[in-house]
């Protein structure tokens, strides 16, 4: 089987906290959030939806991302945020489907 990366966003509402995350198994990475089982942070702030995430074949490709995206100004998020997601739906919904 092919490795999969993902790095990704999570937010707690619309313009809400954000996350970035980096993982090789998106579904249970973001089910953890969604549970209370991954991080302080993401439960203390209620920052579960999936909001927007890319895809790699490499491991040092996605933490090269992940690190940039952790860098950014928050601004620059939002709109890359917004690229793929206008209407910041939450991408778990429907990441199995």
């Amino acid at each position: 089987m092919e490795n999969c990366y993902y790095v990704y966003i999570l937010a707690s509402r619309r313009n809400g906290t954000l996350y970035v995350g980096v993982t090789n198994d998106l579904s249970r990475r973001v089910w953890q959030h969604r549970e209370g089982k991954a991080g302080s942070f993401t439960k203390k702030y209620g920052v579960t939806m999936l909001v927007w995430y890319e895809h790699f074949d490499q491991i040092l490709d996605a933490i090269a991302c992940e690190k940039k995206l952790k860098r950014w100004r928050r601004a620059w998020k939002l709109a890359r945020i917004e690229t793929l997601n206008p209407e910041w739906r939450d991408l778990y919904e429907t990441w199995n489907q």
